[in-house]
């Protein structure tokens, strides 16, 4: 919400808590481009899925493995709001 038009840029980052494979702390793992009206706000969603929660095991094979996941929204990666869902 703001005085002026302009466009704003959401991310959506991932970390695996305790990956059993080296992975990345935290990945980019999506970004919705949206124009706001003065004044303006909207709602933002984003469908996680296995392959966004899958990274390359050492057999250089996309895996998913079971574990905690943070799933974080914001509009750069220190400004987020977190999450965390379980994968069984």
């Amino acid at each position: 919400v703001g005085d002026c038009a302009g466009d704003e840029i959401v991310q959506l980052y991932i970390s695996h808590t305790k990956p059993g494979v080296e992975a990345p702390l935290v990945e980019l793992k999506g970004f919705k481009r949206i124009h706001l009206a003065k004044g303006e706000s909207k709602d933002v969603s984003f469908t996680i899925t296995p392959a966004l929660l899958s990274y390359y095991d050492y057999d250089c094979r996309l895996a998913l493995e079971p574990g905690k996941f943070d799933i974080m929204i914001g509009t750069n990666s220190n400004d987020v709001k977190k999450s965390t869902i379980i994968v069984e």
